[in-house]
């Protein structure tokens, strides 16, 4: 019997209108253009406006897209994975609410909290209920409204985050294309250097804690970016070395969009040139879970069918980890 693979059938992202500039921070608190963008490659982010608008409303714009652009009946869709450290609330899962509103009214759904390894978390999560024959067409959704845990009064980490929201259409196929192979970490030891302390059930919200903004998120930058730089490059050339795959096989490093210095780091530790590597932290910052397909989303059109894609994340808890795919369909 022919192997069973899940693969990448259908692409799209969503962000929100607005647009929140390096200029328009320089209002907010003690930066400037010149110095956000040098040291992390970002001049604008999207930010999602309004009254209880919650993660769930890009993911459902990003499958609403998904669906047209693949001509897929909602009610087809076997499983959402949603992939998100910002749900609309703690529970239920903001997959279940996104479910609801697509019209996936048969499909089961859940969220997981990687940080921002999600999405590659998901990705393999769904592309394995794929393998077993037990669905035939699962929904990957990655989304993140970080505006809404970010302090706009600390210049270390408002310049980073925006919001936004991918999502993939994952399906089986015998052939040699797809999700090929990966390699995934944690190590929770890494917990005290990117963190939200409150809003948990360790630390629930008290008067205390809102007036100590511990319900934002914070991290030690330094630290962070020591771990992803070594373990962003390392998962992946682990991945490339077992699949027999040099830099020349790789058509794209598809890297998380946290800082381009630790995607020039790691593109340069694992010999991939800067023209292979998808980049847009420019226009979106980092938007977590939603980085990786927002990228697959700008380069779906330069993408051939049975290029060698590396997707890598690294993210708080800490995470990290890398996919090896096939790609498996040209541009339309």
């Amino acid at each position: 019997m022919d192997k069973i693979r899940a693969m990448v059938t259908g692409i799209q992202g969503y962000v929100p209108e607005y647009r929140l500039t390096n200029k328009e921070l320089e209002t907010l608190v003690d930066t400037n253009d010149e110095w956000i963008y040098t040291r992390t490659g970002i001049k604008e982010r999207r930010i999602l406006k309004g009254e209880n608008q919650g993660t769930s409303v890009m993911g459902v714009e990003a499958i609403k897209g998904l669906l047209a652009k693949t001509n897929t009946d909602p009610m087809d869709i076997d499983l959402i994975i949603c992939a998100t450290v910002t749900p609309d609330m703690p529970f239920p899962a903001t997959a279940n609410i996104i479910a609801d509103k697509v019209g996936a009214k048969k499909s089961f759904s859940f969220d997981i909290s990687a940080a921002c390894s999600g999405f590659l978390y998901a990705l393999q999560i769904g592309s394995q209920f794929i393998q077993t024959g037990q669905h035939k067409k699962v929904i990957v959704v990655g989304a993140d409204k970080m505006s809404s845990i970010v302090n706009y009064e600390d210049r270390t980490t408002c310049i980073l985050f925006g919001d936004g929201a991918g999502a993939v259409l994952l399906e089986p196929t015998t052939e040699e294309f797809g999700i090929m192979d990966a390699l995934l970490h944690s190590d929770g030891s890494g917990a005290p250097y990117l963190n939200m302390k409150a809003g948990g059930s360790m630390k629930p919200a008290t008067h205390e804690t809102v007036d100590a903004r511990e319900h934002f998120a914070a991290q030690e930058g330094s630290t962070v970016f020591k771990f992803a730089v070594t373990n962003m490059a390392d998962v992946s050339a682990a991945v490339m070395e077992r699949n027999n795959l040099t830099s020349d096989d790789v058509a794209w490093l598809v890297p998380h969009q946290a800082n381009k210095r630790i995607i020039d780091a790691t593109s340069s530790r694992m010999g991939i040139g800067s023209d292979k590597v998808m980049m847009n932290i420019e226009k979106y910052g980092n938007t977590t879970a939603a980085t990786l397909p927002l990228c697959l989303w700008d380069y779906e059109s330069q993408l051939k069918k049975g290029d060698n894609l590396i997707l890598a994340a690294f993210g708080g808890g800490f995470t990290w980890g890398a996919i090896y795919m096939k790609w498996g369909y040209d541009p339309k």
